[in-house]
């Protein structure tokens, strides 16, 4: 019996159509140039580069995109836990996840039209309060005093120390 094709889904975020611009390949552009950077990072590339080795970087970006995908096109790629090798790094710190996330804004915001970047960032800054709120609790810190970072405390030039 022949009918119909089923109709395309419509992936809503947050109340709105997820752009059709935004597909795979752009997941794929951003997670590799948002890593790009990381590694040459004068703060945060020495923690990256410590924790992933050469040779597993590729396997590291393939769960990335994985990763984003399913946060953001809703595929079921993603396998895995991504807060529990953050909590393994004692050294992680405020600054940091602001470093993280100004170059995560500089990248989104030179590879994708706004309404795409704006997605990715707002996804990327509830990841960020997530993981530090995680991070105290698991440490023995005061959680309540974890305060979000918002877009306004971000540049797309923030200096190394995160204070940007």
């Amino acid at each position: 019996m022949r009918g119909r094709p089923a109709p395309q889904r419509t992936i809503v975020i947050d109340g709105k159509p997820l752009p059709e611009v935004l597909d795979e390949a752009m997941v794929h552009a951003v997670v590799h140039g948002f890593y790009d950077e990381i590694r040459s990072d004068d703060l945060l590339g020495p923690i990256f580069n410590g924790h992933i080795a050469p040779d597993d970087w590729p396997v590291h970006l393939a769960k990335m995109c994985d990763f984003w995908s399913a946060t953001l096109l809703r595929t079921d790629r993603y396998e895995g836990r991504p807060l529990p090798p953050h909590l393994a790094i004692p050294e992680l710190q405020e600054a940091h996840f602001r470093r993280w996330l100004s170059l995560f804004r500089a990248t989104v915001e030179r590879l994708c039209p706004p309404e795409v970047a704006d997605l990715f960032l707002d996804r990327a800054l509830r990841i960020a309060h997530s993981f530090r709120l995680a991070i105290a609790f698991h440490r023995g810190e005061d959680s309540m005093t974890i305060a979000p970072i918002s877009r306004d405390m971000l540049s797309k030039d923030a200096p190394p120390d995160g204070k940007g």
